[in-house]
């Protein structure tokens, strides 16, 4: 079903110099920014908007994501409604640890859920700043992306005609199992993926928050993760192996790893309710570079999947798409193609910082669980550092809020 708006379908728009596949916060930030400058733009979605508005996803925002949304007249109603977090929890060896990364950085996180997010950029884009946009498309294909009038094909869902639409540039932001990166030439790219071995339980509990913070547990029988949402609702998360089904976490097996894993000297007993979401995620990582081919650029996690671990992928996504929508205005209202030519390696620098970060805190989440004494000693030698040296304090609190960094 398409959506409604004040742009209804029809057939291929007129005046199109971007063609933007996916109606996530990559592609709808990407949208805006060139609306805002008078671009004309078509963003493609495969979903309906009833969908893409209200799928549940991770909302952890940096700082400074949110000021690049505030620049942009993106941020009014997250700045209206987000949460501003200071501080987190760790857990370990039954003890807990407050970490206060605001006082060592003066920056904070924002908590404000992704659909929330996706639902104002839709707005945005679509109803105030008049994009147009098609929901519920189907069979998307590339033609030409190495040619200098590519063009983007699909079926609209109301009439089953395939419509061709040509632009001078396509924005991939279609997600890990979109059409845009598999378009990419064999040969041409080089997939780097790694591959944690562990799975997450991800849990929605409509359940107000057990902690004013988020809270990491750390316990020889796996990670627990706490994290809210908002006053009703909790998100939880339970390291299991990879592949795991989640009908093997009935309600009282959940909440019985949720209070061993969480449960500390002191801690307040967890506050339980009806599990309204429960999947099964299994934690890897990919990059794809470069993440431009001639008029095709990728953004968001059709260009690279972060694991949820240290919640970048949205931040990350954003990165993308304000380098991204910059560089397209400059190129097509200026004739700068400066910045599009340099967009890869841009984004890939914060890529490969984040995914490093990653890879450093899994071991330390999931370490005590391994099996290995070795690396469980490793691991709550990390653990101990961080409340130890302040030095070791400042660089993680850094490193979690995305504060210093490449690119």
């Amino acid at each position: 079903m398409t959506a409604p708006s004040r742009h209804p379908d029809s057939a291929a728009p007129r005046g199109i110099s971007v063609v933007v596949v996916g109606a996530g916060p990559a592609g709808l930030t990407v949208g805006s920014i060139l609306r805002a400058a008078g671009v004309g733009c078509l963003v493609l979605e495969t979903a309906t908007r009833e969908v893409v508005e209200h799928r549940p996803r991770a909302g952890v925002i940096e700082e400074w994501a949110v000021r690049g949304l505030a620049r942009r007249g993106l941020a009014r109603t997250l700045l209206e409604r987000a949460q501003a977090h200071t501080e987190c929890e760790f857990r370990f060896a039954g003890e807990r640890y407050r970490f206060g990364y605001t006082g060592l950085t003066g920056r904070h996180h924002f908590v404000h859920p992704q659909q929330f997010l996706v639902t104002d950029l839709v707005r945005e884009y679509a109803d105030v700043r008049g994009g147009e946009i098609r929901f519920g498309v189907r069979d998307v294909r590339l033609h030409g992306t190495g040619s200098a009038r590519p063009a983007v094909s699909y079926v609209c869902p109301d009439s089953g005609e395939r419509r061709v639409v040509e632009a001078d540039f396509v924005a991939g932001c279609d997600g890990a199992r979109g059409v845009t990166r598999a378009s990419l030439p064999a040969g041409r790219v080089r997939l780097a993926r790694h591959d944690y071995g562990v799975g997450w339980l991800a849990l929605l509990a409509e359940a107000p928050p057990s902690s004013d913070c988020v809270v990491f547990g750390m316990h020889p029988r796996g990670f627990a993760g706490h994290m809210a949402r908002s006053p009703e609702v909790t998100r939880y998360y339970l390291q299991c192996p990879p592949g795991d089904s989640p009908e093997n976490w009935p309600h009282e097996r959940v909440w019985a790893e949720l209070r061993e894993r969480l449960g500390a000297a002191g801690a307040p007993p967890l506050a339980e309710g009806r599990l309204i979401e429960k999947r099964v995620l299994d934690m890897h990582s990919y990059v794809v570079e470069p993440m431009a081919f001639g008029r095709l650029f990728l953004a968001g996690d059709a260009a690279h999947l972060t694991a949820p671990i240290a919640a970048k992928g949205l931040n990350l996504a954003l990165h993308d798409a304000f380098l991204l929508g910059d560089g397209l205005v400059a190129a097509l209202t200026k004739g700068d193609d400066s910045a599009l030519a340099g967009y890869s390696d841009a984004c890939l620098a914060r890529v490969w910082d984040y995914q490093e970060f990653s890879q450093w805190l899994a071991e330390m989440y999931h370490g005590t669980a391994s099996g290995d004494p070795y690396r469980a000693g490793a691991a709550l030698a990390r653990l101990r550092r961080l409340f130890s040296s302040p030095a070791a304090a400042a660089e993680f609190a850094e490193r979690y809020l995305g504060v210093r960094t490449t690119g």
